[in-house]
């Protein structure tokens, strides 16, 4: 049996040639080659070098079509199908898809990666001894970054999401800087594996970065105020809403930290569209005119 070996990339003796393709052995082993798995006219005698992957019958086969991930090594993937409820299938150079099982995928599928996302993963097998695809943890990408400059703060920056939570959202940069997007410098909360574009607002001293996705303050002033603006109109006029509401409510509400409600909440005072009232935020009747 070889099933221990599927995943990897061996040296293997073709035996013959059949109807459907190739018979290789391995240490007294054979396992078919098929003919849509190399682009090669072999001859029995040579050794070829081969992935090992199971097929729908769970069988071993081999392909001469090499991965760009192994079982001892990380790289990048192109989700080609989402399968509610199982997970993603992920392109690793082969004409084998493999899964990223919805046990290594967020909770919530809304956040899961679409089609043409992006994901960081190695090979290895689960429980059952299937072949599957592990996103990166937290300290494998560590292990990969570079320290960002200075100079990049306030400046734009786009990267993939490798995490994401409803506390926030961690990217890798094409120039392997990592960034952090707090919940409250996000409208929504991305995909796994979405490339979003934001702007640096702080380079730590360990050299990661904190990354916004909202606009500056004066256009997001404007784009909370209108938030706040609607659900007043969605809600006849009222909302159980001011100026001393606490952080989580609002947060959980209009995905904004209480700074920016505050300072969307003035403006809309300061042009008499709304008035505050026993921790309740009105519409004034020209505004509702």
């Amino acid at each position: 049996m070889m099933h221990h070996l599927t995943g990897t990339i061996q040296n293997l003796l073709v035996e013959r040639m059949i109807d459907t393709g190739y018979v290789l052995s391995y240490k007294q082993n054979e396992v078919l080659l098929h003919h849509q798995e190399t682009n090669k006219d072999l001859t029995p005698g040579e050794e070829i070098e081969v992935f090992l992957y199971t097929d729908k019958k769970g069988k071993v086969v081999a392909s001469t079509q090499l991965p760009h991930i192994q079982m001892d090594s990380y790289g990048w993937t192109t989700v080609k199908e989402v399968i509610p409820n199982l997970g993603v299938f992920v392109d690793i150079g082969t004409t084998k898809e493999i899964l990223v099982s919805k046990d290594d995928l967020p909770l919530y599928e809304n956040v899961w990666p679409q089609i043409d996302d992006c994901l960081y993963v190695t090979l290895g097998r689960d429980k059952k001894g299937r072949l599957l695809a592990f996103p990166a943890t937290e300290s494998v990408i560590l292990q990969d970054i570079e320290s960002a400059p200075e100079e990049l703060w306030n400046t734009p920056i786009s990267g993939t999401v490798y995490f994401t939570s409803k506390e926030g959202s961690a990217i890798i940069t094409p120039e392997h800087y990592r960034g952090f997007i707090h919940c409250t410098e996000r409208k929504q909360e991305p995909r796994l594996g979405q490339l979003v574009t934001g702007r640096v607002i702080e380079v730590k001293t360990d050299g990661t970065l904190n990354i916004s996705l909202r606009p500056k303050k004066k256009e997001s002033m404007q784009e909370d105020a209108k938030q706040i603006l609607d659900h007043l109109q969605a809600n006849n006029g009222s909302i159980p809403f001011d100026d001393k509401s606490e952080p989580e409510d609002i947060r959980a509400t209009f995905h904004i930290s209480k700074a920016a409600f505050k300072r969307a909440l003035g403006r809309l005072i300061k042009e008499q569209k709304v008035v505050q009232r026993n921790g309740y935020t009105y519409l004034t009747q020209k505004e509702e005119r």
